[in-house]
């Protein structure tokens, strides 16, 4: 991928994940370590008033994901993300982006946002890459 084959404004190809799990956030908490109940126990999650939610970071690694599917890794110099709404176990999530200006520095910038089945964005970020030149 290089520098000027892309455009200002293109979308990049969506990435569609399975329906978040119950186990796929036990398997998250060990993974990441993080424990908080509202994750993995319903009845705490039912007392707090939201029912089990995913991890905010889990749902950023799928944006991220997206990211390093649309360009070299090793060409990510940013990757900044806000959370929007909770995520919970069902929602099915798709990873949307777009390319938003071109820098005079071999450097895009692009959008990615995380959204579920419902249209409601989970997370929305921004990322900057340099791309060789032809």
């Amino acid at each position: 991928m290089f520098y000027e084959d892309i455009e200002v404004g293109e979308q990049l190809p969506v990435i569609e994940k399975d329906p978040i799990t119950r186990v796929q956030l036990v398997k998250y908490a060990g993974a990441s370590g993080d424990f908080n109940p509202l994750h993995t126990d319903e009845d705490v999650g039912e007392q707090a008033g939201t029912g089990l939610i995913a991890h905010g970071m889990l749902i950023m690694g799928m944006a991220a994901e997206g990211v390093t599917t649309w360009m070299p890794r090793k060409n990510v110099k940013k990757f900044n993300v806000r959370f929007q709404k909770m995520t919970y176990p069902g929602d099915k999530i798709r990873v949307e982006g777009s390319i938003l200006e071109k820098k005079d520095d071999h450097r895009v910038v692009g959008e990615v946002q995380a959204v579920n089945q419902d249209g409601e964005v989970k997370v929305k970020g921004k990322f900057e890459c340099e791309l060789p030149a032809k």
